[in-house]
Parts: C-alpha cells; structure tokens; sequence
C-alpha cells in the first residue's frame, strides 16, 4: 500500500487547456478478484507529504455491470496497512481479505461514481488539495462489486476498476469539497416514502456549490436538495438516480451556503414489493445520499462533512429539531416531481408524523438495535463527523 504520489512521475496529457503542468494519476484496483457479490474492497496510496497536489477532474474507468458505484475518500490515515483490504462493514465479508474500515482518522469523500457516470472536470482554479500540509494523507478507492462472475472459475478474471486523476502542482486559489447529505431508514412494502435530512450549518464559512450528484438503488425515484435561508427554500440540485449518477451542474448557479443556513434534501422511493427495505450496504437494500460539490476561496474547506438523518419512520422534516427554521409550508412540492415526466409522487401516508424523540432515544430503552449501528456506519463510513443530527 505504500505507493506515494510523486508529480513528477506522472504522464502529461496532450493539450490540456489553460495550464501546462496537467498530469494523470492512475488510481486502480490492482488486479484484484472479489469472489462475493456485494463485496467493498479498498486499495490506498500515500500522497507526498512534501508537496501538496491539486486534483482538476476525474475521469472514470469501469463499468456499471461489475461496479456497483466507485468512491474516492481523503483520510489522514487509512483504515489498513494491506494493500487491499475488505471495507464493507454491512455488506458481505470474505476471507480473502483482512476486514477494517475505510480510513483510521480524517475521512472525507473527494468522489463519486455510479451507472456510468461520464469524467467530470472541476471548474477553473477550483482543485481538491491533497498531501502536503493539507489532511488528506493518502486517497482510498473503494469499489463495490455488484457483479463478481467473471473473477470465478473458469474465468478467473481480475480487475483494475478505478478513476484516473487529473492533477497539477500550481496551487488553486479555489479549495474543493464535497458535503452529503443521506439518511437511514426503511421504506415499507408497496408504499411510496419520503427519506429526508436536514442540519443547520454552523461554521464560519461560505460554500459555493457547483455540482450535485444523487445516489440511489432500484426504488429512488427522484432525489432533491435545497438550500434553506431565513425560510426561504432555493434548489440546489434534483434528478432521478436511474439517470447516469455523475455530478450535475446546480440548478441555480452562484448560490451560496453560510452559516446559519440548512441544508436539507429528500428521497422519494417508491416500493412496489412486497418486503419492506431497509438503508443498507448491499445492492438489495437502499441507499438515500445527496452530494454537492462545491469550492471555498482559500484553502479552508468545512469541517463537518455530512448530515445523516435517522430516516423513516423515526425522522422527516416535519418532527426536526429544525422544523422553526424550515418554514415547511413552502417546501417546494417539486421535491417529490420526477423530472422530465411531471410525475408527482405523494407519501403513502400524508400524516406522516414520525416517532417521537422519547420513543428514538439512544439509550438502553432503544430497541431497534440496528438503528444505532446503521447511524455509526453511516457516519463512519461516509465521514468523521462531530455531530449526529437529532432524531
């Protein structure tokens, strides 16, 4: 695992614009064979810790039908010494690789594919800056194998899915960030619900969101988030997880995030089975997850990273902590309108009330056991936060 990240090493690539010094870092599985479906496997490499890089963009190499979705995390250090490792708490375990979490300390996810999602060029002097004095470390890739009949016999086939990354040593006077928002949670058979979060952003810090990505598996329908400020609800980003999930350029360009604004989002999932699903690791649960990229001036990007919600039935706008804030009258219905099919999808049950704060609370009256160990996955895996949002 100890591969360090030196520039100068890198290959140039031919007329890329504006700057002379682009290079390609190739970030890949090596040659690996996962035997389980469901399998999340992670391969580190250090970053210089002498001279900071600027990642500019990201171009994907992998596909959809064995890679359930790729993510690339910051960590200051990473959760194994092994060169690869098995880091899906939830999902499946193997024996063919040691088991531990994506980073030790410092996580943060610098990005994201799924559904053959297309490259992705961050805007001009906006870069994500790793090693040097930054906290990035070492960069994670961790890739979730859907598919794994091609690396079993007779095939016996390996695989190199990853990203390859487009770097520059000129510092960027523009930080890059990435913030998400997801829940935990269950969708209840042939129900339609709506998974939402929300968390007041307490830092001392402007945002510029430029990009947002949904995630989603089978039942996502459309997912939306919004900025909330004084009551007024301006829409970040919306888009149905069955369309490629790369990063989308913002719905309204220039906006702002400061302290004292919420963030919130929703996923509207529609279940027509017979079985209730639960959030969970494996391609056969669900996942609610909202990104925005966004760029800070300077290099101070924010501290917190995410903002997870319990989730149905224990958590929804309307019993948040928040709800003063929200203003929810004026929630725009558009939340729950897949785009391009003007297609409105209401909850199964309008009342939607939730379950009280004294009936969720995290002490040895909880009963729902999984409740407390999906949040500390969630947060674990997703980010090192220092805040769990009230249920």
């Amino acid at each position: 695992m100890k591969c360090l990240i030196y520039v100068s090493l890198f290959l140039t690539v031919q007329g890329a614009p504006q700057r002379r010094d682009i290079s390609k870092l190739p970030l890949k599985m090596p040659q690996v064979s996962p035997k389980v479906k469901d399998t999340y496997l992670c391969h580190a490499v250090e970053t210089s810790q002498q001279n900071p890089t600027y990642i500019t963009g990201f171009v994907p190499e992998a596909n959809k039908d064995i890679a359930h979705h790729i993510l690339i995390y910051g960590c200051t250090t990473p959760g194994s010494q092994d060169s690869v490792w098995n880091c899906g708490e939830m999902a499946h375990t193997t024996d063919d690789y040691s088991s531990a979490g994506v980073c030790g300390t410092g996580s943060q996810i610098v990005y994201a594919w799924a559904m053959d999602a297309p490259s992705l060029t961050l805007p001009k002097d906006v870069g994500f800056k790793v090693g040097g004095d930054s906290d990035i470390k070492y960069l994670v890739l961790q890739v979730h194998y859907k598919n794994v009949d091609s690396f079993l016999p007779p095939k016996n086939g390996k695989d190199s899915s990853g990203v390859t990354l487009l770097t520059t040593s000129t510092p960027m006077p523009r930080a890059a960030g990435v913030y998400l928002l997801g829940t935990g949670g269950s969708i209840p058979p042939k129900s339609v619900e709506y998974m939402e979060t929300a968390c007041e952003i307490n830092e001392d810090i402007v945002m510029h969101p430029f990009a947002f990505r949904t995630h989603a598996h089978t039942h996502g329908e459309v997912t939306a988030g919004y900025r909330i400020r004084d009551g007024k609800w301006t829409e970040i980003g919306r888009m149905s997880p069955h369309k490629p999930q790369m990063f989308y350029n913002v719905t309204n360009p220039g906006i702002e995030v400061r302290r004292g604004d919420i963030l919130a989002a929703r996923c509207t999932m529609k279940n027509d089975e017979s079985r209730t699903i639960q959030i969970g690791a494996t391609q056969n649960d669900e996942m609610c997850n909202f990104y925005i990229m966004y760029f800070v001036d300077g290099e101070r990007t924010a501290n917190s990273h995410n903002c997870f919600s319990a989730g149905p039935p224990y958590y929804y706008w309307d019993n948040s902590p928040m709800v003063h804030k929200m203003n929810l009258k004026d929630a725009p219905q558009t939340a729950s309108l897949i785009p391009d099919k003007n297609v409105y999808l209401k909850i199964s049950s309008p009342a939607h009330p939730g379950m009280s704060q004294q009936d969720v609370t995290l002490d040895e009256n909880v009963q729902d056991r999984r409740l407390v160990r999906l949040l500390d996955y969630l947060n674990n895996a997703y980010g090192d936060p220092d805040y769990y949002p009230p249920l």
